[in-house]
Formats: C-alpha cells, structure tokens, sequence
C-alpha cells in the first residue's frame, strides 16, 4: 500500500513537472496565432485564429535564407563529427599505437577548457585563413567533438573483443568490422549524440554572431535578432518567428525519439 502511494505520488508529480515545462511552449503557440493587437494578457479564445502570421514572417524576412544556412551548417558539421569521432573512438578502444593512452587524455582534458576562451584564438585564424564571412569558418572550426568522441569510445570499450577477433579471422578487416558491425550494434548511442550535436549547431549564436557579416550567411538564430529588431513588441510575429525556427528539431525528435530515449539511458548506464 505504502508502495502504491509512494508511485502515484511521483507520478503525479512528473506529470506536473512535465506540464509546468510544457506552458511556456503551448503559450508560444498560442500566441503565434492571434492577431496583432494581442497584449500579454490572460489568454482569449479570439474568432479566428490568426494563421496567417506564419505566412507574413516566411514572406517578409529571408527565413528561407536562415533555414538553409542553418540546415547546411547543421548537417554537415553533424555528418563530419560523427565521421571523425567514429573513426577517432575506434582508434583509441582498438588499435594499439605509441601515445595512445596519453593523446586521449590530453583530447579530454580540453573539454574542462570553456568555449568562449577558444572564441579569439580560432577567430585570429580564421581570419588569417580569409576565412571570415564564409560557409568554411561556420562549419570547419566544428568537424570534430571531443565529447561525441568520448562518448563513442565508451560505447565501443564496453563491446567484447570476442566479435572483433571472429571478424579477424573471418577475414574482415578494421574498417569492415567497424562499418559493418561496430557501428551498427551502437546505432542508438550513435543517433542519440548526434541529434544532440545537430541541436547545439542548430541553436549556436554567438560564433556565427562573430564570423558572419553578411545576411547572406545569417543562420535562424541571428534571423530571429534582427526579426525581433524589425517588427518590435509585435507579440504574435515574435511567437511565430520563434516557433518556425523550432518544428525541425521537433519534427526530427518526434520521428527519432525511440533511438535517443535508449541511446541516452545507455549512455548513462555505462558513464
């Protein structure tokens, strides 16, 4: 009985945590379709609801422009870290080479080193390179994550050796054994970072803030700036600015969130 109580009351107390996050996005939504002499109000059911501001924001922004810079910087600084952080993960939990151990370490050791300190240094170079205002200084400094890295290779390490060594002797080669059996034994772990490091290119602001100059090359983060510059306390503009740049990864979640709940809580078992 005292069992039963103590499960029903963290139930409902989930479930009020849950709704308590939830508001704020509902309220978003709502907001976004009302008409523009909506005021921060309690909420009113109008006569119709106002979809048409989805329509006036695509329309009279470049949001098209910012989908696709964001989309091309967040996919293919996504494709290119999984590439390297696999490769990378594998080395460093199967083959043997001098320095590993102590390579990995100084690798881990650079997560402990804020983000923001790397900001002027990659900026000096870039700007060497004549790099700045382009797609290479949005996506070049980011193809490789230590953190994806580290979290493959201790999905990998916890793998048996047994299976390696079969494919060994079957003839298979590392990068067949890593293609064709490593990587898709891990492919929830595999999605659940990725989808992590497609967020976090996704909602970068401050480096594409400092090497883009142009609207040509603004990303939807910087977009909604300059939009919420334009059209001032227009709430319900505001609100459909910020919903449009959110449905991607929602829609993406949606349709992967099987893969991510149990690629996370694997990666936690075994962290």
């Amino acid at each position: 009985m005292r069992q039963r109580f103590v499960h029903s009351l963290l139930v409902t107390l989930l479930i009020l945590v849950a709704l308590i996050m939830l508001v704020p996005f509902f309220w978003m939504l709502w907001t976004s379709v009302q008409p523009p002499t909506f005021s921060l109000t309690l909420p009113k059911i109008p006569a119709v609801l106002n979809w048409q501001n989805y329509l006036i924001v695509w329309q009279t922004t470049a949001f098209a422009r910012y989908y696709a810079n964001s989309i091309l910087v967040a996919l293919t600084t996504t494709i290119f870290q999984l590439f390297t952080s696999i490769l990378a993960a594998f080395a460093f939990t199967h083959l043997q080479f001098y320095g590993r151990r102590l390579l990995f370490k100084l690798l881990i050791i650079t997560m402990m080193i804020p983000g923001e300190l790397l900001l002027v240094p990659n900026f000096m170079t870039l700007s060497a390179l004549h790099w700045i205002d382009t797609y290479a200084a949005l996506i070049i400094p980011w193809i490789a994550s230590v953190f994806m890295m580290f979290t493959l290779h201790q999905a990998f390490e916890s793998q048996s050796r047994t299976s390696y060594y079969a494919a060994r002797i079957d003839g298979g080669n590392d990068w067949q054994y890593l293609w064709y059996i490593l990587v898709p034994m891990h492919r929830t772990i595999i999605i659940a970072v990725a989808l992590l490091q497609l967020i976090s290119s996704w909602n970068a602001f401050m480096w594409p803030l400092i090497v883009t100059n142009s609207d040509r090359l603004r990303t939807l983060p910087l977009g909604l700036i300059n939009f919420s510059t334009s059209v001032g306390t227009n709430y319900p503009l505001l609100m459909t600015s910020t919903a449009l740049s959110i449905f991607p990864l929602l829609i993406l979640y949606l349709f992967l969130q099987r893969f991510i709940i149990t690629g996370i809580s694997k990666v936690n078992l075994r962290g």
